[in-house]
């Protein structure tokens, strides 16, 4: 699979906020409590498996552990936050975003390839 970085602080996040003026960025809200986004989870992985890892990096927030970073991307990107959520972001562009059951493998190929 793929690396699925996870973000824990401020700082990581600002750089990579600041990396998708370079190259498009994947952002996964995860729940780690939440049926649904284990499911979102299982996609994220799929998507790796089969043809991401060299198409995008892709980074992960646990929302309850860093509950103030997620509030903090939300706040950002002008997107509200929602777990399970995606974000496809290029040049702090929201390009595409999904939560709960609409985030698929499929979707995540047809947002990033």
């Amino acid at each position: 699979m793929g690396t699925v970085n996870e973000l824990t602080t401020p700082e990581e996040w600002k750089d990579t906020w600041e990396s998708s003026m370079n190259s498009p960025i994947l952002v996964f809200k995860h729940s780690t409590s939440c049926m649904i986004s284990a499911r979102a989870f299982k996609h994220v992985k799929a998507f790796f498996q089969t043809s991401g890892e060299d198409k995008i990096d892709c980074y992960m927030v646990k929302v309850i552990e860093s509950r103030r970073l997620s509030h903090q991307i939300a706040n950002d990107t002008n997107i509200p936050h929602k777990s399970p959520q995606i974000l496809l972001i290029n040049k702090q562009q929201i390009v595409c975003n999904a939560s709960h059951w609409k985030i698929t493998e499929d979707r995540i190929r047809k947002a990033v390839i």
